[in-house]
Formats: C-alpha cells, sequence, structure tokens
C-alpha cells in the first residue's frame, strides 16, 4: 500500500459530520460539490488552503454524530490523503474504509502534532513521522483486507475488481 505525505490541519475534540460536511449541502452527492463545502464550518477557509495529499490530525471521537457518508466523501473528495484522531466515531471509521479514505487511530499523534506541520505516514507499517518535529510515532497499521479496500479506492470498487 501507498504512503502519504502533507501539510496538516489540526482540530479537536468530537469533530462531527454535521461540521465535515453540513447538513444544508446533503442535497448533493457529488463527491466535488460535497468537497466544495468540506469543514466550512470549522474553518471557513479550509477548502481554500487544503492541497491533494494533506492530512487531518484530531483528538477525540471523530466523525460522531450522523452516520452519513457524505462526510468522509467529502473529506476525500477535498484531497485530504489520511485522518489521523485519538479517536473515531465508529459508524464514520467504517464509512471512510468504505469509500477508501485511510484512517488511523493514533493518541500520542494526536498530541505530538500540530496545525501546519509536515508528516509522512507509510500505511503498512503504521509509522507516522512529523518531519517538522522529528517526531515519530507507531498507529494502528492496517490489516491486508483493509490496505486492500482502500488500495481500490473503496469497498464497492474492490468487490467489482475482485468478485468477492
Amino acid at each position: 500500500m501507498k504512503a502519504a505525505k502533507g501539510t496538516v490541519f489540526k482540530f479537536g475534540d468530537n469533530v462531527d459530520t454535521d461540521v465535515i460536511i453540513p447538513a444544508r449541502y446533503l442535497n448533493s452527492s457529488d463527491p466535488a460539490e460535497l468537497a466544495s463545502h468540506c469543514m466550512e464550518d470549522i474553518d471557513k477557509d479550509f477548502i481554500h488552503k487544503v492541497k491533494q495529499g494533506d492530512i487531518i490530525v484530531a483528538d477525540k471521537n471523530f466523525g460522531c454524530g450522523s452516520s452519513r457518508e457524505h462526510a468522509p466523501i467529502a473529506i476525500k473528495a477535498a484531497g485530504v490523503s489520511c485522518v489521523i484522531a485519538e479517536t473515531f466515531a465508529r459508524i464514520f471509521y467504517r464509512n471512510a474504509i468504505n469509500i477508501g479514505l485511510p484512517i488511523i487511530e493514533c493518541p500520542q499523534a494526536s498530541k505530538g502534532i500540530e496545525n501546519g506541520d509536515e508528516v509522512e505516514i507509510d500505511f503498512d507499517s503504521g509509522i507516522i513521522k512529523n518531519l517538522t518535529r522529528g517526531t515519530q510515532f507507531k498507529g494502528q497499521a492496517f490489516p491486508e483486507f483493509m490496505q486492500k479496500i482502500i488500495a481500490a479506492e473503496g469497498l464497492i470498487n474492490y468487490i467489482n475488481a475482485t468478485g468477492a
């Protein structure tokens, strides 16, 4: 599986799906349209600053709230290559994997990475390197079956490609 490298956008505890993609935009299922409103209620300039490959780091319970797939779709379509958090809401975790958005739980990284840091992640080992601060963290590596789903860009693509 691949690695990710990007600039960090840091958020706190309990970033819910209504903040990730506000409910007023849920009449669209177009990933580009959803991406254009990603995180706007918590950081109105996020979509103008985020670049392909950038990384979101958050504290506890990222993705809590409604069980909509729109939230990880908006994040992925905005160009975010990975979300690292101390913990994730379980339904967000599953939805992210289902659409091929890599997410890693790592409390130490959540505490040791700040907004604007440059971070590199090796998905095979779970190693997270903070290149800005010269620190390293051991996140939860993805099991092989999840790596295959993410590499296929989501569960549906994986099933279609493998007949699983």
